[in-house]
């Protein structure tokens, strides 16, 4: 009679080895996919302001093909499929939109302005990773970096779904897009707001990406100029070797009182 197995004995040798597996993967695919990212992100952008066509074009369904075909190799080797579907839910979105630009009938239809914010919001988590790794570790450099891509890809976005020949009093360029969309995020705001669902919705998330990073971004460039007024000489604001200078006298103190009471 086969005996259940054990709950508390931890994952199968085989499993622990397709996670082994699909880890080297991941750190061999690294650079490759690092590099591939930032190139679909820049061919995201020229094709949000300029409708790209052409060798841009097949370039980015190619690069497109290597994503999903690096996906389902990693869904492959995951021993547990929907643990790995959900920790991945944008990417598979992301990875499907796409999809959709193939079939004729729906560029007659709505759905794919849908489509395409879905792919700005995809296109903007996978540039995320990738400046994540780009950076090492996540730090002001990070925050600096993302922020100007949610820029410029918020900015082609807008100019994509508000364009002034469509809309009263929309973008009549991609410059004038960057710094609408630049007033948004740092929580300026401006005189124009979105008449397009889609162009609402992408507002929303910037401005919501806004609010969540600008007073990290703030306080990181405060404690950088405290730290600089702190660093001179003449300065009201304490630095480190007066605080250090003031333990070392606490020290000393603790030290004479010591002896003192000993006595």
């Amino acid at each position: 009679m086969n005996e259940a197995p054990d709950p508390q004995s931890g994952p199968p040798d085989d499993e622990q080895e397709r996670w082994a597996v699909l880890t080297q993967l991941e750190e061999w695919l690294e650079q490759p996919m690092l590099i591939l990212s930032f190139i679909w992100l820049s061919l995201v952008i020229v094709e949000l302001v300029w409708t790209s066509s052409g060798v841009f074009e097949w370039l980015g369904i190619l690069i497109w093909i290597l994503f999903v075909l690096e996906f389902l190799l990693r869904f492959a080797l995951a021993p547990r499929k929907f643990r790995f579907l959900r920790g991945n839910p944008i990417t598979i979105v992301a990875l499907v939109a796409p999809a959709f630009r193939f079939l004729r009938v729906l560029r007659l239809l709505r759905l794919t302005r849908g489509l395409r914010l879905v792919r700005i919001v995809g296109t903007a988590n996978r540039s995320f990773g990738a400046m994540r790794k780009s950076f090492g570790r996540r730090g002001l450099g990070y925050m600096l970096a993302t922020t100007t891509l949610v820029i410029l890809l918020g900015a082609g976005g807008m100019l994509a779904f508000e364009p002034a020949g469509e809309v009263s009093g929309g973008f009549s360029g991609y410059a004038e897009a960057v710094w609408w969309t630049a007033m948004l995020v740092s929580t300026t705001g401006s005189e124009f707001w979105p008449s397009t669902a889609e162009g609402r919705v992408l507002a929303l998330l910037l401005a919501i990406y806004g609010l969540a990073i600008f007073g990290y971004i703030a306080a990181s460039l405060a404690t950088f100029f405290i730290g600089q007024e702190a660093a001179a000489v003449e300065s009201d604001v304490a630095g480190s070797r007066e605080i250090a200078a003031l333990r070392e006298d606490i020290a000393a103190l603790r030290q004479e009182l010591h002896q003192m009471a000993s006595r």
